[in-house]
């Protein structure tokens, strides 16, 4: 099992309620809490260059605003600072999120291990979590996992989300490809823009621009 977690949690409850039963039920002894980004980051950066690296992350993915200054102001920044450290630190996100595009991405792009739900059973699965995780295998929560199967949750290309960016801020097909063709974004014709975002409606299903921005931004795509 592993033998040092780190917890990135700013509720206090919620932060000895994951030591505690962590510690009951898989014997973990060394579990240190942070309430900050920031700090969780320092002791990440201490613990490795002392040669004592942490075995597990455990973060939420909001925190909420403090009279701190902060540096890092999300579970992701800190995902994404302390894997430029330890590449290999497994990370578990225990979060209120469950949007199953976003999540899907988490995993995609941040790498994460293992994904828990906040709510009733919240801390039972992440104790199993945990144990799957510890056991190089991936983990999502059981309400979670069907919907991100489904052929719904599609992988969005850089371009996709740019275009779709700039359509929900309410540039016209013409403008997306001016801007496109003045930052050497290809392709960036109008036609071919039309017939991206044609494609893109079919696969979801959308019946129009505004609708399709509305589904990829529900499904946490966008």
């Amino acid at each position: 099992m592993f033998n040092k977690v780190l917890v990135s949690e700013d509720l206090g409850s919620i932060s000895h309620g994951i030591a505690h039963i962590l510690n009951e039920r898989t014997g973990i002894n060394e579990i240190q809490q942070t309430k900050y980004c920031d700090d969780a980051y320092l002791k990440f950066r201490r613990a490795y260059n002392d040669n004592a690296p942490f075995d597990l992350l455990i973060t939420d993915l909001s925190f909420k605003e403090s009279h701190r200054e902060r540096k890092l102001i999300s579970g992701i920044q800190l995902i994404e600072a302390i894997r430029v450290i330890q590449p290999t630190i497994k990370v578990i996100v225990y979060s209120m999120e469950d949007r199953p595009g976003k999540i899907k991405s988490f995993f995609n792009k941040q790498r994460i291990d293992g994904y828990v739900c906040k709510g009733r059973y919240g801390l039972n699965e992440l104790v199993k979590c945990v144990t799957e995780v510890y056991n190089n295998y991936t983990y999502v929560s059981p309400q979670l996992e069907s919907a991100m199967s489904k052929n719904n949750v599609f992988e969005l290309k850089d371009y996709d989300l740019l275009l779709l960016k700039y359509l929900s801020d309410g540039l016209t097909q013409e403008q997306i490809g001016n801007y496109f063709k003045k930052n050497h974004i290809s392709p960036n014709s109008t036609s071919s823009i039309e017939k991206r975002l044609n494609k893109l409606k079919y696969n979801f299903k959308a019946k129009n621009a505004i609708h399709l921005v509305a589904m990829t931004k529900d499904l946490g795509l966008l």
